[in-house]
């Protein structure tokens, strides 16, 4: 064989090796990461959080920017993500119980859980019901009694839109303690963008009751704005979150845990989506997210990959069949 032969072989050799690797993926510049509601909630908590924990431990090049973007309980970043950053792979948007719940009720207009990819959930951040400090209600069978006599007697705020998974939350609680099935539609909620302006409400005194969850109550906790009257879990939260009571604990059989992950785009390479998955894993296993777990509230829960794309499809069935139960969709 001639030398001019070997040459062009050995070069083609390099370039198909240099291809395949080509083809491994690697998160090589800033990525972002979408909040679907204002600064102060849930899906900010996530994206900051996870963010920082992603830098901490050298698991992504750069910072993990958040971006805000407010609108439809989360309806807005689904359908710019479907529409308009269908193939990007640095992109990873925060979802949680309040996106099946949205999703199930057919509130994404023309869209389902089937035009993204869902990455991940990082811990469960339960349920609860609060009051201003100054409120009549002690305690959550105050309110729920009150509720009973009068459904128009207390204003729910929460960060997810009419019928999303904080005004189900109210629901589920309100069925738990007795109110009539047909009084449960007249308790009035009110959306806000995110928690911490619908929390602002109740502290100013406009509404009554905030129903969210605790990572978003947690400071307004701290500095004595807030009184939570009862956490929606099995049992009581580990400390320092201990001090709250469950709402089974006032014979209120209801528990609304509200997991904390990612989807990302669903046109993403398989490499990109497994890249996601696994690093996602690998902040869950770490000491830094374990340690913002419990300084936050959040409660073991972590499912990935395929096995995450399960629990998403059957979340989504159970709270259409729920809310079609309540009478929130036929």
């Amino acid at each position: 064989m001639k030398s001019s032969s070997i040459k062009t072989l050995i070069a083609s050799a390099t370039l198909a090796l240099a291809a395949s690797q080509a083809g491994a993926f690697e998160q090589s510049r800033t990525a972002e990461c979408i909040a679907p509601a204002n600064p102060g909630g849930g899906w900010d908590f996530t994206c900051r959080s996870v963010g920082k924990v992603l830098t901490d431990i050298g698991l992504i090049e750069g910072n993990v920017q958040t971006v805000n973007m407010p609108g439809a309980g989360g309806g807005v970043a689904f359908a710019h993500t479907v529409s308009k950053r269908g193939d990007d792979s640095a992109l990873i948007v925060a979802a949680s119980t309040a996106t099946t719940t949205r999703l199930a009720q057919g509130q994404f207009a023309g869209m389902d859980q089937e035009m993204v990819r869902w990455v991940g959930a990082l811990g469960a951040d339960y349920g609860v019901i609060a009051v201003s400090k100054d409120s009549p209600y002690q305690t959550l069978s105050d309110l729920m009694s009150a509720l009973k006599e009068d459904p128009n007697s207390a204003k729910f705020g929460g960060g997810s839109a009419a019928g999303g998974w904080d005004h189900l939350k109210v629901l589920i609680a309100g069925s738990a303690a007795g109110i009539e099935k047909s009084s449960l539609p007249k308790i009035k909620y009110l959306a806000f963008n995110g928690g911490a302006e619908a929390i602002t409400q109740v502290v100013g005194g406009h509404i009554e009751a905030f129903t969210g969850d605790i990572s978003e109550a947690q400071g307004f906790m701290e500095s004595g704005d807030l009184r939570v009257l009862a956490v929606l879990s099995e049992e009581r939260l580990p400390a320092p979150l201990d001090g709250i009571p469950t709402a089974r604990e006032q014979d209120i059989d209801a528990v609304a845990p509200n997991w904390r992950g990612f989807y990302v785009p669903k046109d993403v390479s398989d490499d990109a989506y497994q890249w996601w998955v696994d690093t996602m894993d690998k902040v869950y296993g770490s000491q830094e997210w374990q340690d913002v777990m419990t300084k936050n509230g959040l409660m073991p829960f972590h499912k990935s990959g395929a096995d995450f794309h399960d629990f998403v499809q059957q979340q989504v069935k159970s709270i259409k069949d729920i809310s079609t139960e309540i009478g929130l969709i036929k």
